[in-house]
Formats: C-alpha cells, structure tokens, sequence
C-alpha cells in the first residue's frame, strides 16, 4: 500500500494548482482521476482556445448561499497571480471582451503548463483510477481504487459537480462529502441555455442562428451580452449569464434596444420618415431577417406615419421589454457549471477544509461558488485549489 502526504481527487483545474502548490511546498502528492486524460475541461473551454481567468475578477461575479466565502481565497490568489504563472511559460493570450483572457493558440496550452508544473513539483498523476471507498484513519485516510491502495494525511475533493456528463461529470464529489456528514446545498444547472416550448418556439426556429445585442434581467440581476436564437429556444452569452439566476417559472426581460429609448426613437423615426415601413425601420437595428419576423409576429408592418402614439408605445415596449417565460433550461448536458454544492458554512474560507473532517478538504465547482460566464470559474478553481494547496 503507498503512502502520500496528499491525495487530491481529481486532475481538472482546480485538482491540479492544489497538487501543484502543496508539491512546491515539498508534499508528496497523487492525483487520481478516473477519465482517460487530465483537464479535459481545460481542453473544451472557450471554443478549445480557454477563457483561463477573467482581468476583473472581483467576488461580486460569484454566486454562493454565502457570498462571503469566496473572499479569502480569491485575495490571496488572483488574477494577476495567474496571469504571471501564463506570462512564466511564455504562452500567448488576448483579451477577448469584457477582461476575458484566452489563448492565442489552444486550450492545450494551459494544461501542458499545469502538467509541466506538476512535474517540477513531483507530483504523481495516476488516470484511470476509479476510487472504489474511503476510510478515515487515526493517520488520515485510507483509499481503495481499481489499481491499488493508498493512505494519505490530507484527502482533496476536486472532482468537479454534474455539467456536461459527457466529459466524466459525476456527483461523486457529493457522495463523498455525504460521507462525512457535510450539508449539500440543491444543485441545478448554471451558465445554460433556455428552451422554449411555447408559441415562441416557431419564432426561435426561424431565428435560429441569428444574434443580437440585447440587456437581459431576471430576479434583479441584469447583463448586457448578446443573445443567439437556436432551434430549441435561446442562447448566447446574456442568456447562459442570466440562466444562473433563473427558476423555474420566472419571468426573464429582454430589451432588444439596449442603446435606445424605445418609444422617442420610433417617434423620431415616425417624424423623420413617415413613409417607411416599420419593418424597413427596425431593419436599421436588426437584420432584416429579424426585422421581418418581429414583425410578422408581432405587429403590422405598415408606413409609420399610420401608428397612433399608443400603437408606438406598445411597439416599444414590446421591443424594450420582451418578457419570455422560458419552458426550461437544456440542462446538465450544455451547462457549463454546476450551481449548489458542497455547503460553504462547513469550510475554512481560508483552506477549504472541512470542519467536520479534519484533513478533508473541497475546492473548485464541487463547493457551493459559481462564477459567471468569462473566466470567473477558472479563477475559483485556481485561487481554491491554491488555498488548499498552502495547507495540506
């Protein structure tokens, strides 16, 4: 049976800067992971050119039943810390919008950097290595896997939480947390699309592909992204932000004039070019495409001068304050992260670990926090996974 100082499972970003950082303090570290390849998220975000960290970070852009606990870590490994650890390995990045840093090349990048780290740290990955049971020992812990035994001082859950079950996603994390008396609060899917199912839905399909600048508010929170119709409903970077704030049943606004007084710019348009089409108006603003279908659905086209000023106003809020009650989210399967989680109440906001379990610690997507869309979620898995790393 081999013994290690620390076992972390799991080999996702969060996993590997726990491993990473303890190594460098001289622990004698094991990874396992029972996926075929580490940090096959890593590889997948942002369009397989990763969205690695996000330049304003600030604990404002995560979500937690206590909205505290993200503080600690989050200051005491930033951003800026990340970014010079990129800087280090000489791999190219650009700021895509919105303080959101990709990779000139690829996502492989940032993991062949994590797995170079890990390497000078002495750190063992072991992959396709399923954890079958733990036990805790008056020494830590003692781990039985599909390869072989091992015991360790310190335990790390960095297994990741339910999206995108097609990469490995699993609730094991979860399981192991039940384990050891810990609270999880309810999960759900965050940063996803919205299906519509009712007379919208044709609507959608024929919008299907098409985007737009929009504002989008939900339960008092409101982003300006873009939306992008799909055939099962809507998506794009407002809608999978918003998405983390939705529940089922709520009513989500869209203001499809975000630059624009809705209701004194059709009027100044109705004064300016009587004779036009509505249609050939809202053509200015949206495709016209869009324009057609917004009005085939939703108003007469017809010249502006014929609109009475009540008929303008109802044109503008339609166009300012589209309410949609959308059917559902796509779920787990396209989420992008797992919102809910291990309960924060539980753990040191300062190492992560349990206090319940002495020796047991959570970082990364399995903790209740989520970050928004853009880089805020790898910034929690590196800022937890190195809290953890300074303490186990």
């Amino acid at each position: 049976m081999s013994h290690y100082d620390v076992v972390v499972i799991g080999a996702g970003a969060a996993g590997l800067m726990c491993a990473i950082t303890a190594g460098n303090r001289g622990r004698k570290v094991l990874v396992v992971d029972h996926a075929n390849k580490a940090g096959k998220k890593i590889l997948m975000s942002g369009g397989g050119r990763c969205n690695f960290i996000n330049m304003y970070s600030e604990p404002e852009n995560f979500l937690s039943h206590n909205p505290h606990f993200c503080k600690s870590a989050l200051v005491r490994y930033t951003q800026w810390d990340f970014i010079a650890l990129v800087d280090k390995h000489g791999i190219p990045y650009h700021e895509k919008k919105l303080g959101q840093l990709f990779c000139d090349n690829k996502s492989s990048d940032i993991l062949e950097m994590l797995l170079r780290e890990s390497d000078e740290a002495d750190v063992t990955i072991r992959l396709n290595t399923s954890v079958e049971g733990i036990e805790k020992t008056e020494q830590g812990f003692e781990l039985k896997t599909n390869t072989s035994d091992v015991t360790c001082e310190s335990l790390v859950i960095a297994t990741g939480a339910l999206s995108i079950p097609t990469m490995g996603a699993t609730g094991f994390g979860y399981d192991i947390a039940r384990q050891f008396g810990h609270t999880i609060h309810d999960t759900r899917a965050g940063l996803v699309p919205f299906v519509i199912t009712n007379q919208l839905k044709p609507l959608c399909e024929a919008l299907s592909g098409s985007s737009v600048d929009t504002t989008v508010s939900c339960n008092g929170q409101t982003f300006r992204e873009n939306i992008l119709f799909t055939h099962r409903g809507i998506s794009g970077p407002a809608i999978l932000q918003i998405s983390s704030y939705w529940r089922e049943g709520d009513e989500v606004e869209i203001n499809l004039l975000p630059d624009r007084e809705a209701q004194s710019w059709l009027t100044e348009e109705q004064s300016a070019r009587p004779n036009a089409e509505l249609r050939t108006v809202l053509s200015d603003v949206f495709t016209k495409k869009m324009a057609t279908l917004f009005c085939e659905n939703w108003f007469a086209s017809k010249p502006m001068k014929q609109y009475t000023a009540p008929e303008l106003e109802k044109i503008a809020t339609q166009l300012s304050e589209w309410k949609i009650t959308p059917s559902g989210t796509e779920g787990y399967r396209t989420a992008e992260v797992t919102i809910g989680g291990v309960d924060t109440n539980e753990l040191s906001s300062k190492t992560m670990m349990s206090n319940k379990v002495d020796g047991l610690y959570f970082i990364g997507e399995v903790v209740d926090v989520t970050g928004w869309l853009g880089g805020f979620n790898f910034q929690w898995a590196w800022s937890s996974g190195h809290a953890a790393g300074e303490r186990v």
